[in-house]
């Protein structure tokens, strides 16, 4: 284990921050000590007198995370205490018949930053977001070995500023290895998942609350058009929620072969939907030539994406690609306009449907919202945290 650093804090309105329970540690706040991933830090106000306590790890957030406002020891029991609280948290969905993948334990929500935990179907799948926090790994493996029942457990390492995921020969870490694919369930509706297929696993387990609002109300006898698509999730729960026709449309070639298995695994006829591999810029600009129009465009890009041809920010870049879907959807019609991007919050995220419709010199209305569901639990002292900006707007 590492020696404890003491960091000294000296401006009050810091002190006060700290004190209150933020947990992210700054730039600012490392600068006067030698930076060492894994270490353990105590934050202390000009007489010396205890704030918190934490560990240091770089990632896109910032370079550490608080774990206690009491100087205990950061040790396996540490880590279980913090486990097994959180899977009493998602005990509503541990009993859940008709959902059996979800997130269990959401870093600093639950926590410790830098750490998630997903559940699937009896696997679980460990994310680690720095090298500080797998410093950490053995007891913190241990800790969850005796928290949960499980089948098997793998991980993923994302300790690139970015994000960007770790390729290891294989993520398996104990137990049964899952099969390929593990077919897990989420609203009743099945998905194909691969825990040991590269970064991502098949499908984006924030976005649940939003699919089943689709399925429920407002996918029945409509056209669909979901862009971005990846796997097909919210093309699958649209289609079982009654749509007239779904057109899925993916830069990724193997989107194709993942959104027809989602589509078999349901038992939905592939011939009746539509599943297109291109760029989705390209597509608008197709549609548009064509006439094409739809009842329902679901918009859920990715916050930061560079292809040969062009760089997209949805910072910058948003408010233009829903006036580009707007052009699209019919009438009377909705756009759900989704984003993940942690760097501006609701109210700008707002700010750019203003703008695009009156760019078209259009009206419309919101008919509903969603930021992350209830078990990607949200720090209430971190509220950059809760990243999922959803709204459900109605084309007048």
């Amino acid at each position: 284990m590492n020696k404890t650093i003491s960091i000294k804090l000296k401006n009050q309105k810091i002190i006060s921050l700290y004190s209150s329970g933020y947990p992210l540690i700054t730039k600012d706040i490392i600068d006067s000590i030698d930076f060492k991933e894994g270490s353990l830090f105590k934050l202390v106000n000009g007489s010396g007198k205890f704030i918190a306590k934490g560990f240091l790890g770089k990632q896109n957030k910032g370079f550490g995370w608080v774990l206690s406002n009491r100087d205990e020891r950061i040790d396996k029991s540490f880590f279980k205490t913090r486990i097994e609280k959180a899977v009493k948290y998602r005990e509503w969905l541990f009993n859940s018949k008709d959902t059996t993948a979800f997130r269990v334990f959401n870093a600093e929500g639950d926590g410790i930053g830098g750490l998630t935990i997903d559940y699937y179907d009896g696997y679980y799948l460990i994310t680690w977001y720095s090298i500080g926090i797998y410093y950490y790994k053995d007891i913190i493996l241990e800790a969850l070995k005796e928290s949960v029942e499980y089948r098997g457990i793998y991980h993923k390492r994302r300790f690139d500023t970015k994000g960007q995921y770790i390729d290891d020969s294989s993520d398996y870490l104990v137990g049964t290895k899952a099969p390929k694919p593990l077919i897990v369930k989420e609203s009743g509706n099945r998905f194909a998942i691969y825990l040991d297929d590269g970064a991502m696993v098949g499908v984006f387990l924030d976005q649940r609350d939003v699919r089943k609002r689709i399925m429920q109300r407002y996918s029945k006898g409509k056209t669909v058009l979901n862009t971005f698509s990846y796997t097909g999730a919210f093309s699958i729960f649209a289609a079982v929620g009654g749509a007239k026709k779904t057109t899925s449309v993916d830069l990724a070639n193997r989107s194709r072969s993942k959104t027809k298995e989602h589509f078999e695994l349901n038992n939905i006829d592939t011939n009746c939907q539509d599943i297109i591999v291109e760029d989705v810029f390209n597509y608008f600009k197709y549609a548009n030539k064509k006439g094409l129009s739809f009842d329902l465009v679901i918009l859920d890009p990715p916050s930061f994406a560079r292809s040969k041809k062009r760089v997209f920010s949805a910072a910058k870049d948003y408010t233009k690609l829903l006036e580009d879907a707007v052009k699209i959807t019919s009438k009377n019609g909705t756009i759900v306009a989704s984003t993940n991007a942690a760097n501006f919050n609701m109210d700008r995220f707002k700010s750019f449907v203003d703008k695009a419709f009156k760019n078209l010199n259009l009206k419309y209305s919101i008919t509903d919202s969603f930021s992350l569901p209830k078990d990607f639990k949200v720090d209430k002292n971190f509220k950059e945290g809760n990243y999922l900006k959803v709204l459900f707007i109605h084309k007048k």
